[in-house]
């Protein structure tokens, strides 16, 4: 009955997304300080295991601690603890108080939450940071710190709403459109579209041969092509079809409030297509040369740092790496040696 409801399949999928760092830009941003030919599908899959390993050894500590308390205070699961700040905060310490040596293992327990939330909260900020200095060096890379500390301080005084009075309503405004749920779902639709249809997974294949020396399986690239994107569209599609309003405590959000957490949902979703727009209207050609140069993977910002204005000319003296050569659409050939210093290019 409850596979069902469409928001047990969108907690599903947004809790394996925030847990993996997989649509937050974590994984590509910490990723993106390993060199050239480190193991990343070596490192993937291992994450994967171990944080799926932990998941599994969680779920068993969760419901037995649920099932202890059902079976003390005679009620029903569900009318125990709900899911959500509830559950961390009611049902937990409730139960950490009738284990021997209470107040240590009350100490563990917060600590464990002050750290699991330190650590999510570096993570996922990286993201945002490196993002947001790599594609604008010109102006943040020189100020990082202050960048830093001005979107940490934006970022607390939001989240002092949510700790007042009324804070659990803002909270949940901000985790039903924001957080989680279609938006996250969106993102990663794109991400996999981008890199496995519009770049192209054999492209891609190639990439990886060539930093680790070896094809990962083709799995992957069913995965990639076809499995995650169905997958993540489907759920979407359900989730729209059998959508229903926010509600905490039987309390019914007004209107504005939904159209404030829409906004805030759309407004990471909307950047995707209003660019995709934007490009297609500044480049010259027709319609299929549009497409054309647009599907074309633009790799000459990364390989010269954005400063020269065309590409660098080889120089074999000064590069140390093999060479990496991406075939264009067009028939050109990209060249891109990758250093731990500086990279450079050339057509």
């Amino acid at each position: 009955h409850k596979l069902a409801d469409s928001s047990v399949w969108v907690d599903a999928v947004s809790q394996i997304l925030f847990s993996y760092g997989v649509g937050l830009g974590t994984c590509i941003a910490l990723g993106s300080y390993n060199k050239y030919h480190n193991n990343v599908y070596r490192d993937a899959v291992l994450i994967s295991c171990l944080n799926s390993t932990t998941s599994i050894f969680a779920g068993f500590v969760i419901f037995s601690v649920i099932g202890f308390m059902s079976h003390e205070q005679q009620r029903h699961i569900d009318k125990v603890a709900q899911s959500g700040p509830g559950l961390v905060f009611l049902a937990y310490p409730s139960a950490v108080s009738q284990l021997p040596i209470s107040p240590l293992w009350s100490v563990l327990f917060f600590l464990m939450l002050f750290t699991l939330g330190m650590d999510s909260q570096f993570c996922t900020m990286e993201g945002f940071f490196t993002a947001l200095v790599d594609e604008f060096p010109q102006y943040l890379r020189r100020h990082r710190e202050l960048f830093i500390a001005a979107v940490c301080s934006v970022s607390f005084l939001i989240g002092l709403t949510m700790v007042t009075e009324g804070g659990m309503y803002v909270f949940q405004i901000f985790d039903f459109y924001a957080a989680s749920g279609i938006a996250v779902l969106s993102l990663i639709f794109f991400e996999c579209i981008a890199i496995s249809w519009s770049y192209g997974a054999d492209r891609f294949y190639e990439h990886l041969k060539d930093m680790f020396g070896k094809y990962p399986c083709r799995f992957w690239k069913v995965c990639w092509v076809v499995t995650t994107p169905s997958i993540t569209m489907g759920v979407i599609l359900f989730s729209l079809s059998t959508f229903k309003p926010v509600k905490y405590v039987g309390y019914e959000f007004p209107s504005w409030a939904h159209a404030v957490g829409g906004i805030m949902g759309l407004s990471s979703v909307i950047c995707i297509p209003t660019y995709m727009v934007y490009k297609f209207v500044i480049t010259d050609g027709s319609f299929r040369h549009r497409i054309k140069v647009l599907f074309r993977p633009d790799m000459t910002n990364l390989c010269l740092e954005r400063s020269p204005p065309q590409y660098a000319q080889p120089n074999t003296e000064l590069w140390e790496s093999p060479l990496s050569v991406v075939d264009l659409p067009d028939g050109d050939k990209f060249g891109c040696h990758v250093t731990n210093d500086s990279p450079r290019a050339f057509v």
